[in-house]
């Protein structure tokens, strides 16, 4: 490190899981290292998004089991659902994990410093009160290096004003005390369906509105229809190619006016409450990083090499303020890899090619997970492709879970085999993922997990008949 006389070796803005392992891992590396938070340590991740959330669609999973207990032979009367209960027990996970966080900066040495952090130069940074915390006295500190991990936020639709009652963002709709009778969310991506899939389970009715041509647009059309599938089946009113129009509010709702981009259709849609989805913000504006040179691509992101360093020698980004995927697992690999390269140890950098790899998670029911390209990103690629597919229904494992929907489906280079693609929907594919993540980055190939033994019987056996599949020999179909 350098011998200018810092207060520490390195600084880390922002405490999600991006910054709380770069802080970390920064000081095993045997650096000198505070961490700046002007919220909560965690971040939205734990605090807001990853962690709450599957607490409560845990809530939703027993629930629906219970309304279908009589398929595994239970009958009852007089089930009693408390709203409420779901809300409190995702907030005493939430309390423990950020003291769990609390405790690894303590073990670590890692100072905390509450407050919003902005640079006066490329090694200082002014911290101060933030709109969490205020009143907090002013103080400089100073880095040899510096990490901005500061995260993202809900994207703002232009024409609906988010009041946090009649409309709203995440952070609202995670903490409802009572559940609204309906609830229109806007945008199908991850956040919004499994959201809407925790509310169905307690009875609101639930309406989707997503401007592109399926739910969950990023993911493998096949997989999509699915979820549709699913979701319909429970109730859930789906409109796709669908766009808002207006937003107007009175003491019974919200009624939205939609347009369909295919038919040009208008219609109303009226629910009690709104759910705003549509994307993230970086924090990344009032730090000061137009001051100390840092090059940031529209709306706000911070630009970054494969070793996570900014244009500024001295300083660092990681996590969804970056732009590269919006995901508390990616923040996490590049934490580790910003802090080792600051240490000038060992590494293994992330190219821009290796971010469509990442593992993508949906936990809704039926769940979703995925790495890699779509059949049609393979081609536009240029690549000659063989694919795999084997449905759950004839696996032992899901017939025993009663848990029979869905499909994994492979997709591989033909010419060497390699694994372009995995794309799965059903019962703990999000737990069955790594897997396929680990054979594409060892390049293993289909052939290969064919004919690796899985236990039976297991769920992970679909991956083997997919595998089988992509070779042209299924066997239990």
């Amino acid at each position: 490190m350098s011998n200018q006389n810092y207060n520490y070796d390195v600084i880390v803005v922002g405490s999600g899981p991006g910054g709380y392992v770069a802080a970390i891992r920064a000081a095993q590396l045997g650096l000198k290292t505070a961490i700046v938070e002007r919220e909560n340590l965690g971040g939205v991740c734990l605090n807001w998004g990853c962690i709450p959330k599957k607490s409560l669609l845990k809530n939703a999973e027993v629930l629906e089991t219970l309304k279908h207990a009589a398929d595994f032979g239970f009958t009852f009367d007089n089930l009693q659902v408390d709203f409420g209960s779901a809300i409190t027990r995702s907030l005493g996970i939430v309390d423990r994990q950020t003291k769990g966080v609390g405790f690894l900066m303590r073990k670590n040495k890692i100072e905390v410093i509450e407050g919003q952090g902005t640079f006066t130069d490329a090694h200082t940074l002014q911290i101060g009160s933030s709109e969490f915390k205020p009143g907090i006295a002013a103080r400089t500190v100073t880095a040899d290096k510096f990490i901005i991990a500061t995260g993202a936020r809900a994207r703002d639709l232009p024409n609906a004003k988010v009041d946090g009652k009649r409309i709203m963002q995440y952070r609202h709709a995670i903490r409802l005390q009572e559940k609204p009778k309906s609830l229109i969310i806007v945008g199908a991506g991850p956040i919004g369906m499994e959201l809407g899939d925790f509310y169905r389970a307690y009875g609101t009715e639930v309406t989707v509105i997503e401007m592109l041509d399926q739910v969950l647009p990023l993911e493998e059309p096949d997989v999509a229809a699915e979820v549709a599938k699913a979701f319909k089946k429970k109730g859930f009113t789906l409109f796709t190619s669908s766009r808002t129009e207006n937003f107007a509010v009175d003491e019974n709702g919200v009624t939205v006016t939609i347009k369909n981009l295919k038919t040009e259709k208008v219609e109303t849609v009226q629910a009690e409450r709104v759910l705003i989805s549509i994307g993230i913000t970086p924090n990344t504006e009032n730090m000061g990083l137009d001051k100390i040179g840092v090059k940031l691509s529209k709306p706000g992101f911070v630009e970054i090499d494969a070793n996570m360093r900014t244009n500024v020698e001295n300083i660092y980004a990681i996590g969804d303020c970056t732009g590269k995927l919006a995901l508390a697992h990616v923040a996490s690999a590049q934490a580790l890899v910003a802090a080792e390269s600051i240490a000038g140890v060992d590494t293994v950098p992330i190219p821009q090619e290796r971010y469509i790899f990442m593992p993508r998670c949906t936990y809704c029911k039926p769940e979703v997970a995925s790495m890699g390209m779509t059949e049609a990103q393979a081609k536009a690629a240029g690549y000659e492709i063989k694919v795999g597919k084997f449905p759950f229904m004839p696996n032992g494992k899901a017939q025993a879970l009663n848990e029979k929907d869905g499909f994994i489906k492979i997709i591989a280079d033909a010419k060497y085999g390699e694994i372009l693609g995995a794309h799965m929907v059903g019962p703990e594919v999000t737990e069955l993922l790594p897997e396929l993540s680990l054979a594409q980055y060892m390049e293993i190939t289909p052939a290969e997990i064919a004919r690796t033994v899985h236990a039976h019987p297991t769920l992970s056996e679909v991956i083997m008949e997919a595998a089988h599949a992509v070779e042209g020999h299924a066997i239990h179909m």
